[in-house]
């Protein structure tokens, strides 16, 4: 008998970081980084590893969707699931039922996409490459044979998609000999957590330079007067030639961002992330009309491809931001990659939270070799949390993500911190209140 997924198995396992302030924002100012944890085994007793990132209460809401899902993946021949993941993309995001709950949006799509990944770190552990390297070593044809057009065509063909990726194939073997030389430009957002101090705020902006990162991001939001304070203290650590950027994670409406943004201008923003609801694409351009030559940046919380093209054909944002665990997984990543390069966006993809960073990685550093070629103006985010507890974790060095060289997606997290931080009834939560809530309710 061939090769099948035997089972799926989801744990909900989270991190104290509120304890700290660690990921601190004006809309999440306790958060506690979580994931909806999500590993595959087969009969052969391989493993995929995948999971869907949150910041605590809800987790549990996260895996329930995707044990709703995993009945649709088990049993089936992993020959044909790693051979075209894109089959099993559309069958989870088109299933009729589950559907109704989005559609294509929300905890049932990012549950999607949290099974979508862990085919692929499958997938990749068994051709022995990281996956960035496997993406990038697939033919503009199979690339394209992985994206659902259904709703893109408006804005980018078939055709157009594969005159992307071929204009792009001819410097793709220097392309990877550089990164896995040089790296991946990285910019930070560990000195700029909300609910740090002014001297610890100012401590980092500097130490963050001196690891040579070229780009730091600061919350805003809360208060203005002390964002102006903070943005002041920060060019000061930084000096005037380091781009800050700062996000203020939707808290305002348009009116307000743009006032508040105007306040900021005198610190030279490089641009302003989430300056209103994710969902508003208007709103996005009528910021970025008014803020210019500031730019706006967005994507951590887009719901799916068909957004991001709305955002494009708007001319609603200068930086689009990518996220591995919001949208449907690799599959609805690579439409999204291919429209930013259609339109000649730069992508910053978010990262930070729990696996994001080890994740995103390696859509980036694909995008560069075999998409856009390019790395001006792009850099991923880099937030110094939670990476000791990954099988694979991220490496950085002179602010720049060094290439991954372990077969996978490099979404697996030790079997220890599994243990350790499972909630709630792992040790590290077991005694807790929040624990004990959670356990007698």
């Amino acid at each position: 008998m061939s090769e099948h997924i035997s089972s799926v198995e989801t744990i909900d396992v989270r991190f104290p970081t509120s304890r700290h302030r660690d990921g601190s924002d004006a809309m999440n100012p306790f958060p506690d980084y979580s994931a909806a944890y999500i590993r595959l085994r087969t009969t052969a007793g391989a493993e995929g590893h995948g999971l869907v990132f949150t910041v605590g209460r809800g987790t549990e809401i996260q895996v329930a969707a995707v044990r709703s899902l995993a009945a649709m993946v088990v049993g089936q021949p992993v020959d044909e699931l790693t051979a075209d993941p894109g089959a099993l993309a559309r069958r989870l995001v088109g299933d009729s039922q589950i559907r109704w709950l989005g559609p294509e949006k929300g905890v049932v799509h990012m549950a999607a996409g949290g099974l979508v990944n862990a085919v692929w770190d499958l997938a990749a552990r068994r051709a022995g490459k990281p996956l960035w390297k496997l993406l990038a070593d697939l033919s503009p044809e199979q690339l394209v044979g992985q994206v659902d057009f259904r709703y893109l065509r408006d804005a980018l063909t078939e055709e157009e998609a594969l005159a992307v990726l071929r204009a792009a194939e001819g410097g793709r073997a220097e392309r990877e000999r550089l990164l896995l030389a040089e790296g991946y430009p990285a910019y930070t957002t560990t000195p700029g957590w909300l609910g740090y101090d002014d001297e610890k705020l100012a401590r980092l902006c500097g130490e963050a330079v001196e690891a040579g990162y070229r780009l730091i991001k600061l919350k805003v939001g809360g208060n203005l007067a002390d964002d102006v304070r903070r943005m002041g203290i920060a060019r000061r650590a930084v000096g005037p030639d380091i781009r800050i950027a700062v996000d203020a994670n939707q808290i305002w409406g348009v009116p307000d961002a743009i006032r508040w943004m105007r306040e900021l201008a005198t610190f030279d923003p490089y641009w302003i992330e989430e300056p209103t609801s994710p969902d508003d694409v208007l709103g996005h351009a009528a910021v970025r009309k008014a803020l210019a030559p500031v730019k706006v940046a967005t994507g951590e919380h887009v719901h799916n491809a068909v957004m991001f093209k709305q955002l494009l054909q708007a001319d609603a944002i200068d930086v689009l931001q990518i996220d591995a665990c919001r949208v449907a997984g690799v599959n609805e990543n690579l439409a999204i990659l291919l429209l930013a390069a259609k339109f000649g966006v730069p992508v910053c993809p978010h990262a930070g939270g729990v696996g994001l960073c080890e994740l995103v990685q390696h859509l980036a550093m694909f995008d560069f070799v075999a998409v856009s070629g390019g790395t001006e103006d792009r850099a991923i985010e880099y937030v110094d949390h939670l990476h000791e507890h990954f099988a694979d974790p991220v490496r950085i060095s002179d602010g720049r993500y060094l290439a991954p060289s372990v077969p996978g997606m490099s979404a697996e997290i030790l079997a220890a911190s599994l243990a350790d931080y499972r909630f709630p009834d792992g040790p590290r939560w077991a005694a807790t209140p929040t624990g004990a809530a959670a356990r007698k309710g």
